[in-house]
């Protein structure tokens, strides 16, 4: 004869504890997420503005001390920026802005191309003359920061003409992809462009409007490919070989 069983007794975690997983209750959570956000968002700000070189060390302390988080959420923003090819974590040596190589360079500029190809054969397709009066309105800021002696701001806006175009189609997860391009394009760029002309390519963001407005599809793809080529172009992705005996000898 089995014997009985005992009565079920569930006993509850305390309100605040960690669950089965480690993961504590959303209020608490939320604050850390925020502020390892808040990270990731202005060192991306930084690189994009050209603000931040290539190869510059990411001391956890001090990025702690700015933002007033410890050292736990500096290292979550860290990990989530190398994710993204933004940071590189070295053992025993920290955190470092990536410097990404030639092959990198081509390979970003590659994918760049595919996504913008694909994105302006759509936009002309569906393009309004609202959304054609928005890209005016956004040349003419360009035209404006071109003029102007503040770098940064010129070059985010030549950026920020590529994500217009991709968010007038509605596609968040292309206009994230894209920003995560141009942001690492940026990082080039810091590395590798010679003395660019803002003008050249902020006319040739003028022509490729004028493609739209006349919803000439087969202009506009060519004068995309053509602006991304002139851009890799003006990048030294093969500088010259140093002949060391040519320059040291006397």
């Amino acid at each position: 004869m089995s014997r009985p069983r005992p009565p079920l007794k569930i006993v509850l975690p305390p309100a605040d504890a960690p669950d089965a997983f480690g993961v504590q209750d959303q209020d608490q959570a939320a604050p850390a997420a925020s502020a390892t956000q808040r990270i990731v968002d202005a060192i991306v700000n930084a690189i994009a503005d050209r603000r931040l070189m290539p190869g510059t060390k990411l001391s956890e302390q001090k990025i702690g001390d700015i933002f007033k988080v410890s050292r736990t959420v500096v290292r979550q923003a860290f990990n989530q920026l190398s994710r993204d090819r933004l940071v590189v974590l070295e053992p025993a040596r920290g955190a470092f802005v990536a410097t990404p190589t030639a092959e990198e360079a081509r390979d970003v500029f590659e994918v760049r191309e595919i996504l913008e190809t694909a994105v302006t054969k759509q936009l002309c397709a569906t393009i309004t003359d609202e959304q054609i009066r928005q890209l005016r309105e956004h040349l003419e800021c360009e035209r404006a920061a071109v003029t102007g002696a503040q770098v940064s701001g010129r070059t985010r806006l030549l950026a920020d003409f590529h994500i217009v175009l991709a968010r007038m189609l509605g596609n968040e997860v292309l206009v994230q992809m894209l920003s995560e391009l141009l942001t690492r394009s940026s990082l080039i760029a810091l590395m590798r462009q010679s003395t660019q002309s803002a003008e050249e390519s902020h006319d040739e963001h003028v022509a490729i409007v004028d493609a739209f407005e006349r919803r000439d599809a087969k202009a506009a793809v060519r004068l995309v490919g053509k602006h991304l080529t002139n851009v890799q172009h003006n990048l030294n992705l093969d500088p010259q070989r140093v002949d060391l005996a040519e320059i040291l000898k006397r």
